[in-house]
């Protein structure tokens, strides 16, 4: 034993550099992890009695933000388009929260007739509806089509939701005070709306296509929280964080041997799916917010968006576009 110790002792003095910089570079990599895991929402606000809607809540951060809806007592509903794998997934958040009141709805955003059916579903079915969270998602896929016609990542990111939301809006109202969450993304910042080139038939790029849809997040925040000022329904809108999700499905396979070999190290720092969930969570109950509206957040903590999301302008005109596209106007 003596002999041993000996032996590391004078393996740690003939290596006091190379050790210490290993020491060093561990430490800094345990400080990054722990910088992207973000904020943490603490509220330990209950939920019994409230009806909350997810929309693709059967994986990623939708699913733990079901799980955590679940275990604060809440009637918690999943609105999905792969209802097989949405059922696993309630089975799994009933066993874990002990919640039994976890329901499965089928929603598919790239068609405006499901959401219509969807909506109509909860008007007939649900006496109130607390909290929406906007959550499902489409990025980076080529240019595809919805069941309509549109961009798909337009028509899914934005327009699917806009049209649930504004059809559940009277559910809503009745049920003040209640909170609308919109998950939008830093990509945002990147975005502009191309009102002469909505479906981006002239330069359609993935990135372009799906910073214009999370930009479009931002605003119809904005003026949804303009719109339903006084009626106790209030909207936010966030960046739920960098996250190892099946959201980058369609991005990893495109890009070069070279940009995956870094990619790869670097998802091992990334938010996992619970730490990303938690500034959707924070703008769902925490008690502080009750009455903010219209705002972005991010590591659950408001932030400024970016210039081209605060303009009044462009919220409104996105509005009326988007009530053209999808019937309401």
């Amino acid at each position: 034993m003596q002999n041993y110790m000996d032996a590391v002792k004078h393996f740690a003095e003939s290596h006091v550099t190379g050790l210490t910089l290993i020491f060093v570079a561990g430490a800094g990599l345990l400080g990054f992890r722990r910088w992207m895991a973000g904020g943490v929402c603490r509220s330990k606000a209950r939920l019994e009695g409230k009806t909350v809607l997810i929309t693709g809540a059967n994986t990623g951060i939708g699913k733990e933000t079901a799980l955590d809806m679940a275990q604060r007592g809440a009637r918690v509903i999943m609105a999905c388009r792969d209802m097989t794998k949405a059922h696993i997934a309630a089975d799994q958040i009933r066993q874990k929260s002990g919640n039994g009141n976890v329901v499965v709805k089928k929603l598919d955003l790239a068609s405006l007739q499901s959401v219509r059916d969807l909506a109509k579903d909860i008007q007939e079915n649900e006496e109130h509806l607390d909290i929406l969270i906007n959550n499902a998602g489409i990025m980076m896929c080529p240019k595809w089509k919805t069941d309509d016609g549109f961009e798909m990542q337009f028509g899914v990111n934005h327009l699917g939701h806009f049209l649930l939301t504004n059809c559940l809006l009277d559910l809503l109202k009745k049920s003040a005070p209640s909170r609308v969450v919109i998950v939008s993304s830093l990509a945002h910042q990147q975005g502009k709306i191309h009102f002469d080139d909505i479906n981006l038939d002239k330069n359609y790029t993935p990135e372009r296509s799906y910073s214009q849809s999370k930009l479009a997040n931002v605003l119809f925040c904005k003026e949804l929280a303009a719109r339903l000022q006084g009626t106790g329904v209030t909207v936010y809108s966030l960046h739920p964080g960098v996250i190892k999700t099946e959201l980058g499905r369609h991005l990893y396979p495109t890009l070069a041997s070279w940009k995956k070999a870094i990619v790869k190290p670097f998802m091992l720092l990334v938010k996992r799916p619970w730490e990303g969930a938690q500034t959707t969570i924070y703008c769902a109950v925490d008690e502080s917010l009750a009455n903010v509206s219209g705002l972005y957040y991010s590591d659950c903590a408001p932030k400024t968006p970016a210039p081209q999301a605060l303009d009044d302008a462009a919220a409104k005109k996105l509005w009326e576009l988007s009530n053209s596209m999808v019937g309401l106007a």
